[in-house]
């Protein structure tokens, strides 16, 4: 619901939920550390003060509701204020620090990702907020959702999305010309599709119904996935395609199936996914879809980056 219409008193706060989940006799400490974007820095000496006394800490840090929204827009996507500054002098106390985000949009957050043990991106949620990320934090639920963006190591790689297309100098670390930055690397901070869980997941090799097929056929790509955690979990597992070689330039890949899977502890699972024509085409130069003879490379895994390929081969072409 619209966020201005919203009843503060009504929603319960992360400090709330914390306090409700803990046992009877659990000692929070609490201080607000800093304003959202505000350079007050007077509450840092009593953050770290009590950060040292913890035994772990909850950094909640990110932009209040009025951030992202219609002309809500912004020149940085860096924590605002002295957020940066607050979470450096907190993780000096040596403790675990775990920080819960909260943002309506991509936040660049390396030294975040460098130095805590732990995110968690809630983005922004409604009343019931401190009840679900308690769950998260405490373990009572394992969080399985994935990236629907590429978050940003800064705002000078903005654009960057995952099916973008290929360049006559693609990146290579081993070649001085080719795309890439002078002072970060050219990969996304988290790239689409990334999310952790309590437990880990593992993907064997990709099995494919057939090694060639016309454009009208269809085509079944399997993969067992199972469980090596210790922990029952979620799996979003993907699946991404390219045409490896087309009449106009195509993505370098672009995801065409996912499904969500549970799997207990060392469970085992054979997920398979059928493409057909309307996966294979693309708007030819009369903007209609038409099919082309050729390889193309089909990616499965758990984001758009840790994946497995196969390739298979088209043969023929569909035209209108």
């Amino acid at each position: 619901s619209w966020a201005a219409a919203g009843r503060p008193e009504d929603a319960i706060t992360v400090l709330q939920g914390i306090r409700r989940a803990l046992p009877s006799g659990s000692r929070v400490l609490h201080t607000k550390g800093a304003d959202v974007a505000s350079d007050d820095t007077t509450d840092f000496a009593e953050a770290e003060r009590l950060a040292r006394q913890a035994d772990a800490v909850v950094l909640v840090l990110g932009e209040d509701r009025d951030m992202s929204a219609e002309a809500r827009n912004r020149s940085s996507l860096d924590l605002p204020g002295v957020q940066q500054r607050l979470a450096e002098r907190v993780h000096a106390a040596g403790r675990g620090v775990v920080v819960v985000l909260m943002n309506g949009r991509p936040l660049s957050t390396p030294w975040l990702d460098a130095n805590l043990p732990a995110i968690l991106e809630t983005w922004y949620l409604g009343v019931q907020t401190g009840v679900a990320v308690a769950d998260v934090l405490f373990g009572d639920y394992n969080p399985g959702g994935k990236l629907p963006i590429s978050v940003p190591r800064t705002v000078g790689q903005v654009s960057i999305f995952y099916n973008h297309k290929n360049t006559g100098r693609p990146p290579d670390e081993r070649e001085r010309y080719t795309s890439k930055y002078l002072d970060v690397p050219w990969t996304p901070l988290y790239p689409f599709g990334h999310g952790l869980s309590y437990t880990s997941f593992g993907y064997g090799d990709l099995r494919l119904s057939a090694a060639s097929i016309r454009a009208s056929d269809s085509l079944t790509v399997s993969v067992e996935v199972s469980n090596t955690g210790d922990r029952a979990g979620d799996e979003v597992v993907q699946l991404y395609l390219r045409d490896d070689v087309a009449s106009l330039t195509r993505p370098v890949k672009g995801l065409r199936r996912f499904r969500r899977i549970t799997l207990g502890p060392g469970e085992r699972r054979t997920v398979a996914f059928t493409l057909g024509r309307d996966d294979l085409a693309f708007l030819g130069p009369a903007l209609r879809p038409i099919v082309e003879p050729g390889t193309f490379t089909v990616f499965v895994g758990t984001s758009s980056v840790d994946v497995r390929e196969a390739r298979f081969e088209v043969v023929g072409s569909e035209r209108p």
